[in-house]
Parts: C-alpha cells; structure tokens; sequence
C-alpha cells in the first residue's frame, strides 16, 4: 500500500517503514505527526484519488531528527560595479518515518 500526501509545499509518495527528509515541522523528536492531505491513495484493491484530498485517508509518522541541511553558498556579483555579496544557508529540516497510511 502507498500515499501521496503533501506537506511543506511539496508532494511525496510513500509506503509503510519509508524514512524522508520533509521541510522542518516544529515537532520534538520521537513525537507522532498525521498528514491529512493526501492526494491520492493505491493498493491491492486500486487507486483512491482525491479532489484535491481523500477523504478519511491519513499518513501516520514519527519525528526521527530535527536538523539542517549542508550549507550553500549564495553570491552575487556584478562586472565593473564593486558589487559583490556573499551569503550562506543551511535549510532546516525534519527526518521522518512513516508508520501506518490510513486510507
């Protein structure tokens, strides 16, 4: 069984035991999280596709870490003017694992 579920502006599909990286949701660590908005749910029995969400389906899962991503370098330059800045960023993040898909 898998679930497409949307969370932080972005669209994963998933199965049972999965663990990803998802934009950071405030949660400490090892607490449960539900997803509600999911887009479409498929399985032995078919394809439950939603419009936009199915309804009663759910994504259960458990905060592993809250961390931040390597750092990227952002520069910006332009020829002949003096103009040069320099700037990092670590984007954070929340590792999750998916427990139960409820659909």
């Amino acid at each position: 069984m898998y679930a497409i579920f949307e969370t932080g502006g972005k669209q994963y599909r998933v199965q049972e035991g999965d663990v990803l990286f998802v934009e950071k949701l405030g949660q400490e660590e090892n607490a449960a999280v539900t997803f509600d908005k999911v887009l479409a749910v498929g399985g032995e029995s078919g394809l439950s596709v939603g419009a936009p969400y199915v309804t009663g389906a759910s994504v259960s899962a458990k905060v592993l870490k809250n961390g931040k991503q390597k750092k990227i370098i952002v520069f910006k330059y332009k020829p002949k003017k003096g103009y040069a800045r320099k700037q990092g960023h670590r984007q954070p993040y929340t590792k999750i694992q998916i427990e139960k898909i409820n659909g």
